[in-house]
């Protein structure tokens, strides 16, 4: 928690007032169009941006903040991904921070590219994925909340995935080809 503490200070060095005032409503400075120091604001622009899963570094998603009119520190970027709960996940295009789904429902796009087939037995679904994407993807799927998934199991480029009920592994391997686009 020490380095929390320090962040403040951090954004102070870096000319970005930080202060969270409770009903503040706005930002930190007046007029001129840039947006500072309103949180919900700036997460969810943050959401949105991670949604596209085109995001590698803070200083990538600092600048597709500006790109918004959205001025913000690399210390209050940090503490915004914590309290979003954003991971940091391996992907085919090299690491890419991931943000878990609003209402359970994590956008598919982002991994998409990685998965190569999607076929069943009738009791498993087997998603086939590009090599060591298997975790991401199973995240991914397990963070949708789809309402016919059991749970996953995820090894290198394969996902095992259990319907939660009996005999519905045809429909749901459907579903997936679908979603995944395969």
């Amino acid at each position: 928690m020490a380095a929390r503490a320090s962040s403040g200070s951090a954004a102070r060095a870096a000319g970005v007032r930080a202060r969270s005032t409770p009903g503040a409503g706005g930002g930190a400075r007046g007029g001129g169009g840039a947006r500072t120091g309103s949180g919900g604001g700036r997460r969810d622009a943050i959401r949105e941006i991670l949604a596209r899963g085109t995001v590698a570094t803070q200083d990538d998603l600092q600048r597709q903040l500006a790109a918004r009119g959205i001025q913000a520190a690399q210390a209050t970027v940090s503490r915004d991904l914590v309290q979003l709960g954003v991971t940091r996940v391996g992907t085919a295009a090299g690491p890419r921070y991931s943000i878990p789904g609003d209402g359970g429902a994590l956008p598919l796009d982002p991994v998409r590219v990685l998965v190569d087939s999607v076929r069943t037995n009738g009791t498993l679904v087997v998603v086939r994925t590009k090599a060591s994407a298997a975790s991401t993807v199973a995240r991914a799927i397990d963070d949708a909340g789809l309402p016919d998934v059991l749970g996953s199991l995820a090894g290198d480029d394969t996902v095992f995935i259990a319907p939660a009920r009996s005999r519905a592994a045809p429909a749901l391997a459907r579903r997936l080809r679908r979603l995944f686009g395969v």
